[in-house]
Formats: C-alpha cells, structure tokens, sequence
C-alpha cells in the first residue's frame, strides 16, 4: 500500500511538501516585529509547514528507494 501511494500518487507527497515550504515561508515571516500581535499563527504555520515538509521530503525518499530495488531486482532478473 506504502509502495501504491508514494509511486503511483507522486503529485500528493509533492504537493504537500510544497504546501509545507509555503506555509513555513509565511510563518516564518510572520515573526518579525511587526506582525507581534500573530505569534500564535506564526508558531502554528510554522510546525504545520516543517510537518508537511517532512511528508513531502519522506515521500520523494521511499519513491527513490522503491525504484532503486525495483532497478536493482529487474537487472538481477
């Protein structure tokens, strides 16, 4: 199942490591003085973003993996 959904549905991990960097960007902006009165927001862009960049990034790696066995198995065959 593992396998299905990170080489078959590739746009999802990707999109969703995208949606991470983006919210991470505006949290991190959000930091600055002058926008004190959002630290909140700013804390929770910030995780939410670094967790979905984490999916992102762990997808890309498991999809690399997958296709190096399956080169891997498919020259030994």
């Amino acid at each position: 199942m593992i396998r299905t959904l990170v080489q078959d549905y590739e746009h999802i991990h990707t999109a969703i490591g995208i949606m991470g960097n983006l919210l991470f960007v505006v949290g991190s902006v959000l930091f600055y003085k002058a926008f004190d009165q959002y630290h909140m927001l700013a804390v929770s862009l910030f995780v939410v973003g670094s967790v979905f960049m984490s999916v992102g990034a762990i997808g890309s790696g498991l999809r690399r993996l997958f296709q190096r066995r399956d080169m891997a198995s498919s020259s030994h065959a």
